[in-house]
Formats: C-alpha cells, structure tokens, sequence
C-alpha cells in the first residue's frame, strides 16, 4: 500500500511517491521494446505465488519452468506499468507460473516427490536448502554432474526432516538462473505445530533489469561482474503494487492478535527488515528454533542471502496502517524513484474503512 502522499501519511519514515512541487524519476521502460515500440515478448504475465498443500496431493507435485512476463508494479498502479520482459518462472502442477515460485508446504517427517519436467529451452535443476535428500537429489551439477537437459525430466525425493522455512532454486548457472526468478519456499512443519492467528510469506529480491531485457532479446548489455540493481521486490513486487491484497504481499490482521512471518532472502545482498509500530521476535534462523532465552524484542533485522528468519509478533498498536520496508534506503526505490521498491504495510482490518486506506488502495490499483 504506497501511493502519492500516503506512505508518509502511514508513519512518516516514507514520503509520497512523488512530493508536491518536486521532479519524479520515472521507472524507465522503453528498453523493454523494440525501435518499433512493441514489447520485447509476448509471454503471459505471472501470477501471485500459491501455497501448495502437500498433503492435498499424496506429497508428489509436478514442477516446471515457463518463460513469462512479470510485472514489479501492475498498469494499475501509481507509476506503473513497470515489468520485466522476460523471467523464467517456476510453474506447479496446474497452477500459473509464478516468481517467486510456488510454496511448498508438507510436515515434519513427511516425503515429498518432486518431479521436474524440462520442456523449456536451457538445462536446470531444483535445489533445496537443509531438507534431506541423497547425493544425486541435491541438484548442484558442479558436484553431482547431473543437469535435467531440454525434454528430460528427474524425480527429486525430499525427507521433510529439518522442520523450518527453507528456499529451493535452480543451481545450473546459478548466478543467471537463480536472477531470472527460479527461486521458491519450502516449508516442512514441525510436529505440534500450533498455528498463529496469522501467517506471511515474504521473499526479498534485488534485480537488474538489463539481464532481463538481453535475454529478452533487447539491445541492453549485462555482466553479472558488473550486477548493478535498480528494482526491489517483496514476492516479487514492488510499492505500490506491494500493497495490493490480491497481487500484493499486505499483512492484514486485526487487534490482538499473533502475526507470523516467515521471511526469506532469495537475493545477492543483504537487507534490513523493518516494521513500522509492532517489535517483534526472531523465533527460527534457518530451520533452527531459537531458545526463549535468547529472545529479544526488536523492529530491525538484517537477512543475508539466502537466510531464513521467522518473526512473531501481536497485533497490539494503535490500530492503522504501518509500514514495512528494507531500511537500506535506496532499497525502497523502483529506477531510483522513491518510495517503490521492497516496501508493503501492517494493515489492521479495523483501519480500512479510513480515507487513508482508501488512499492507499487506489495508488495500489486495487478497487475491491
């Protein structure tokens, strides 16, 4: 939710899109076409990531890679469109592909089977943090010399044994790969797990549009030893898309109540996690749950790539809409034009009858 003039209006660490009287920068897209002015692809658009219920599906699943185009910041929106002409994008079963991918959940001392069916045009591999598997299933080629080529396909068998929130992606030319969006979550249960009142998934990435629009076929030039982001995303979006209920990632909730996040950096860098109002609790690390002694409140956390941080905390402020955001700064930019990029909000459901909100959900493009 972030729109002209409402992030400041939510706590006051974020101004309007753009201030009154004051130059924007606008996200600049026409690289995204050719010198005739048409898009570099005619890809389908992704979809919100969706939580797969192993348990649902006899804990086997079907995944796959689809070329597509993803939009940061939807038409809709304040300052959209922006997108990426071309992501790879990872597609469950029948699901539409999305970036992140889908996210896997099953219990602690279940078994998944998971195929990979390779109908795109490059090698790949799925890779999972922590979860056992046996030497050929861990997908890294450098060590176990096998890649899932064009037209073949491999069963990965994964042992729900390290309860946790954990990440899966591609590891074939993992820098590119990993960058063009094949990146996900799997989440293992552990036994007697007590559900909170609410409960978020967040992936925080940085990109560089130029690989994007050379792979695209676009006349942009990119070497990952000169990676330079201009684009922040929180699954896969940016503000004010961000705060859109159906593409967005907001997390809603209502007084009192016991909010979890699972948080996950897919990413090269490092960022800072912060919430606006709320101190929360880190209460696992990597799959790992942190003993109650070594709690302690906090409203900052950084999450180096590839980490996994669940976070607790209760809905008891002042009930309104409160940021959340990378606080490295320049991360909360889409092209350099602030506020955008890795930023979304608390919501209280008791809030959204306000002008504020409204506010806020026009900028977003939502009208629901």
């Amino acid at each position: 939710m972030a729109g002209t003039g409402a992030l400041g209006a939510l706590a006051g660490c974020l101004s309007g899109l753009s201030s009154d009287g004051a130059t924007a920068t606008e996200p600049d897209n026409e690289s995204d076409a050719d010198e005739d002015g048409k898009p570099l692809t005619d890809y389908e658009y992704t979809a919100p990531p969706q939580i797969v219920d192993l348990a649902e599906q006899d804990h086997k699943s079907t995944l796959r890679t689809v070329s597509a185009r993803h939009q940061l910041v939807s038409d809709e929106a304040k300052g959209g469109p922006v997108e990426l002409p071309e992501v790879w994008a990872w597609q469950a079963d029948d699901l539409a592909p999305s970036v992140p991918g889908p996210i896997y959940r099953m219990q602690e001392g279940e078994t998944f089977e998971l195929t990979f069916e390779n109908d795109h045009g490059y090698p790949h591999t799925v890779h999972v943090h922590a979860v056992g598997k046996s030497w050929k299933d861990d997908g890294a080629p450098v060590t176990t010399q096998t890649q899932i080529n064009p037209g073949n396909s491999k069963t990965y068998v994964l042992e729900g044994d390290v309860p946790g929130t954990h990440f899966y992606h591609c590891h074939v030319q993992t820098h590119n790969h990993l960058d063009m969006g094949m990146y996900g979550i799997i989440r293992v249960d552990p036994e007697g797990y007590e559900a909170p009142d609410r409960e978020y998934f967040l992936t925080l990435r940085e990109w560089d549009s130029r690989l994007h629009e050379q792979t695209a076929g676009g006349d942009a030039e990119y070497d990952v030893s000169d990676r330079r982001p201009n684009f922040y995303t929180v699954n896969g979006r940016s503000a004010p898309t961000t705060f859109h209920p159906e593409l967005g990632s907001p997390l809603i909730m209502s007084e009192g109540e016991t909010v979890r996040i699972h948080v996950v950096n897919a990413g090269y860098e490092t960022h800072a996690f912060h919430t606006h109002g709320h101190r929360f609790t880190v209460v696992e690390e990597e799959g790992s749950p942190i003993p109650e002694a070594a709690r302690y409140e906090q409203d900052v956390v950084p999450i180096a790539p590839a980490e996994r941080l669940t976070l607790e905390f209760e809905a008891d402020a002042d009930p309104g809409l409160y940021p959340v955001h990378c606080h490295k700064v320049d991360h909360v930019t889409t092209d350099g034009r602030y506020p955008g990029g890795m930023a979304t909000a608390i919501v209280y459901e008791e809030a959204m009858d306000t002008e504020e909100f409204a506010d806020v959900m026009d900028d977003a493009g939502y009208e629901g």
